[in-house]
């Protein structure tokens, strides 16, 4: 019950234990097309570029930033965690401009600063934040800061690592033009692959750019005949196959359970988590309406010791809680409620398991 990977099911489990088949073989072709589709119901989208790039999450940042920004364009970053430091990190190693809005770690990105920005900025191309802040548990509106973007002529790009089936997520109502994700967060598969979706505008940029795209494995210009092709691929990389395995039948299981009942069953878990939480007397970071049920940033209580008791949990009951980063390392702890493991025994058990750490 930590930051990620999540607990995956034993459908899952099973799935990745599947023989082997190549990688152009029309049968895994078949199933690549099925992904494509599962991912777009998972995304909210109809976007025709939506794949599992071939690599983590930290792989879908850098092939969103390298793929559409170059050299000397200005990009509107928003950082209040962890994730919006690796969004500027991306983009002056392209050797782009960021303009950075900070909003308070623990909080949400805060929209009326990202106004002011693209105000002073109106040669700005792009706008990136992170949907779900993991370092922290503050959740950002990105219907508003896609708005924004959309006003003052930018593209939007989101990280939606801990977004992606725990939380409302809509790319095409939104308007998101670049999106990645995480297998192993709240689509409880294992780590190591990063859904992607591209708008049709784009995918436009990066067929115009003018300049060549600086990584080869991330050029998405070279993966789209890989992914798409009706049957047809041409060789790209030696894709993944039993992860993808394992991915399928992972949003097999989304679309099963219905994506707002999913929403709604993190929502649920998470607030069970909380009544249990204020009776020991443990606060949250960050404020109700900026939290994310699927991950939940506690401040450590006064005397308690962060290693000792994280320890005891992993040692004593088999239960992993997630370390805090960044500013709040050794200041908060991260209870992670994701995919499959949010369950009412899992809550249940680090509840119990908690007080009992914190009593001894």
């Amino acid at each position: 019950m930590g930051p990620g990977p999540s607990d995956i099911s034993p459908e899952v489990l099973a799935s990745l234990s599947r023989p082997v088949i190549g990688h152009l073989d029309p049968l895994f072709v078949g199933m690549m097309d099925e992904v494509k589709a599962l991912l777009q119901y998972a995304f909210q989208t109809k976007n025709e570029f939506t794949i599992a790039l071939s690599a983590p999450g930290s792989a879908g940042m850098e092939a969103c930033f390298v793929n559409l920004v170059e050299a000397g364009d200005k990009v509107i970053v928003c950082r209040n965690g962890v994730f919006g430091d690796r969004m500027i990190q991306n983009v002056t190693r392209i050797g782009a401009e960021a303009i950075v809005v900070d909003s308070p770690w623990g909080r949400a990105v805060e929209t009326a600063k990202v106004e002011q920005a693209l105000i002073a900025n109106p040669d700005a191309k792009f706008v990136a934040f992170v949907h779900a802040e993991t370092s922290t548990g503050a959740v950002s509106d990105a219907k508003a800061l896609c708005a924004l973007a959309q006003e003052h002529n930018c593209l939007s790009i989101v990280d939606a690592v801990t977004s992606l089936g725990g939380i409302e997520l809509r790319v095409d109502d939104w308007g998101i033009d670049a999106i990645y994700s995480g297998s192993q967060k709240c689509l409880s598969c294992v780590p190591g692959l990063s859904p992607i979706s591209f708008s049709e505008k784009a995918v436009n940029v990066i067929k115009e750019r003018k300049t060549q795209i600086q990584s080869w494995f991330l050029d998405q210009s070279l993966v789209m005949s890989y992914w798409s092709g009706k049957g047809k691929r041409s060789y790209h990389h030696t894709a993944p196959v039993n992860s993808l395995y394992g991915l399928h039948e992972s949003l097999v299981q989304l679309q099963n359970e219905g994506i707002e009942n999913r929403w709604a069953r993190h929502q649920t878990q998470h607030e069970t988590l909380a009544k249990g939480l204020k009776k020991m007397g443990i606060e949250f970071i960050v404020p109700e309406d900026e939290r994310l049920p699927q991950l939940n940033a506690i401040y450590i209580p006064e005397g308690a010791d962060d290693v000792k008791v994280r320890n005891y949990l992993l040692n004593h009951y088999n239960l992993e809680i997630g370390a805090g980063l960044g500013d709040f390392a050794g200041k908060a702890w991260r209870i992670g409620i994701m995919g499959y493991a949010a369950r009412s025994e899992n809550v249940a058990l680090c509840l119990t398991a908690l007080e009992d750490a914190l009593n001894q």
